[in-house]
């Protein structure tokens, strides 16, 4: 056992409350992330990210783990979300520095990369417009899953985190009650944060083709590299080779690409529901594969 694994919780606070507090002072030091992963939400953003770390060219946030008793990396600040009125010194207090990018470049023996995962960013109404005001300059990663599979793996982590208790059936019928007005609120309100809308939208955050198009609209298709779960999942090493050549980086071998963060225990899904949600999803799919030019033939359809 290490000196910090000895520290007492009100220290560990009182640091990482130092840390941000430095990371603002610091933060015209700081540069704009090269990339952001913008979601999508339970579509495997967290494993995706971590593998990603892996590569020697890609450093992580501030404060990195290192400086922080039992804790892993951060992935991401929900600033273009959730925290947009804390303010640009306080989303740089996130980046690493120009001196450690330095000293990181250095060790691996090129330029590195940093960037961060909030998966609200995608569903959210004005995320892409203040990112492309803010960080115009960023790469887009996206991960998508098979929309069936994330509507419900995002229900059951509500009821794991005891905050739902419908049924699966029942919380799909209240969804629109729950989250009616929310995101035109959000628009009038820009500090206002809608619980429903992020963690009611079972279903509306899995129609990926409308929430995309307000990032196309910001941002050029060649910033954007989108790949799914089930293709990250099935062979971790190919994917994030993919995403590492489309941040200008090169292959290198990443022993924990296929690791799993955050992971769910199986459930599963009825026939009949399984396929309510198909009917559903199959225009907003073929939208999809309209505005990328590709299919997705393993996600589940109607």
């Amino acid at each position: 056992m290490g000196m910090r694994d000895l520290l007492p919780e009100p220290l560990i606070g009182a640091g990482r409350a130092g840390f941000r507090l430095y990371g603002m002072a610091t933060a015209g030091l700081r540069p704009d992330p090269d990339f952001l992963l913008i979601g999508a939400k339970r579509g495997g953003s967290t494993s995706f990210y971590y593998a990603l770390l892996e590569h020697p060219r890609v450093v992580p946030l501030f404060p990195s783990a290192n400086l922080i008793p039992k804790a892993n990396h951060t992935k991401g600040v929900h600033y273009f979300d959730s925290n947009y009125g804390r303010g640009m010194r306080w989303y740089r207090s996130h980046l690493p520095s120009r001196f450690s990018r330095s000293k990181a470049a250095r060790r691996a023996g090129g330029q590195v990369l940093a960037g961060e995962g909030s998966p609200y960013y995608l569903h959210h109404p004005l995320a892409a417009e203040r990112a492309a005001g803010d960080v115009p300059d960023s790469k887009i990663l996206l991960i998508l899953r098979d929309p069936v599979e994330r509507t419900f793996s995002h229900y059951r982590e509500r009821v794991r985190s005891a905050a739902e208790r419908l049924t699966f059936e029942e919380a799909l019928d209240a969804e629109k009650g729950r989250t009616e007005g929310e995101e035109a609120r959000i628009v009038a309100e820009p500090g206002y944060c809608s619980y429903a809308h992020e963690h009611q939208s079972y279903v509306a955050q899995s129609e990926y083709a409308r929430c995309l198009r307000r990032w196309f609209e910001h941002f050029p298709a060649s910033r954007f590299h989108i790949l799914t779960s089930e293709e990250f999942y099935r062979d971790p090493q190919q994917a994030c080779d993919d995403a590492a050549a489309f941040l200008g980086l090169p292959a290198v071998p990443l022993p924990s690409a296929g690791r799993v963060w955050n992971p769910a225990p199986k459930s599963d899904l009825g026939e009949r529901v399984r396929r309510r949600l198909a009917e559903h999803f199959a225009p907003h799919n073929a939208e999809l594969e309209r505005m990328l030019g590709r299919t997705f033939p393993d996600w589940t359809t109607a």
